[in-house]
């Protein structure tokens, strides 16, 4: 498969990159290929581990966290987006312009790991990445926050951004919509982003717990 990289070959974590191809296909690449779409921590953690410069740090890419926004309700970050059940129907509906609707199972489901997401557009200082409930949430806990922004700050990023779709535009919806999260790279301040849609930008990415197999056996 010509446009699945493999560009991080740690002792545990081994992660892959598909470009220029949209979410679903990149997906679907991915998972033939063994690989789960890859977590904010997971991503971060790569991140701290393959310094500034590395591909994965300077770059972002889909991760398996996605928003629900509820109209007249606080939104809410996902561990498992809802999307992920229905990668081609999302991806699909974005092509035309639409929202993803998810059902009221999938809404359930994805709500059970779930925290508070800004109801609009904010800034996070990343020497306060474990004092923030958001941050400690996307990024697996207080350590790991903290070890987070202080990468991000020896990387010249003071503060990053995170992008929400506006309220007025949630409120006109008659049904919760979801976004899938997209983790920019520091090249762009590393912001958390569920602003865009999976027709907009292409570039999916995996992870293979290289000790799984060690445990089996």
């Amino acid at each position: 498969m010509k446009n699945l990289i493999i560009d991080v070959k740690p002792t545990r974590l081994e992660s892959a990159v598909v470009e220029d191809t949209l979410f679903d296909k990149s997906l679907d690449s991915l998972i033939k290929k063994g690989y789960e779409i890859i977590s904010l921590p997971q991503n971060s953690q790569l991140r701290i581990q393959e310094r500034e410069k590395a591909y994965i740090s300077r770059n972002g890419n889909w991760t398996r966290e996605g928003v629900l926004y509820i109209p007249k309700e606080k939104p809410k970050l996902v561990r498992n987006s809802p999307i992920l059940e229905s990668s081609k129907k999302a991806t699909n509906a974005h092509r035309k312009d639409n929202e993803f609707y998810p059902t009221k199972k999938q809404i359930e489901k994805s709500l059970s790991d779930s925290i508070d997401f800004p109801e609009k557009t904010i800034t996070v200082p990343t020497n306060r990445f474990d004092s923030e409930a958001l941050t400690v949430y996307a990024f697996g806990g207080e350590k790991e926050a903290k070890a987070y922004g202080e990468f991000l700050r020896e990387a010249g990023i003071k503060e990053m951004p995170v992008y929400a779709v506006d309220k007025d535009y949630i409120n006109k919806q008659n049904k919760p919509f979801a976004r899938q999260m997209w983790f920019g790279g520091t090249i762009f301040g590393s912001p958390l982003a569920s602003h865009w849609k999976l027709n907009y930008v292409r570039r999916g990415r995996g992870v293979l717990d290289k000790s799984r197999g060690k445990n089996k056996k």
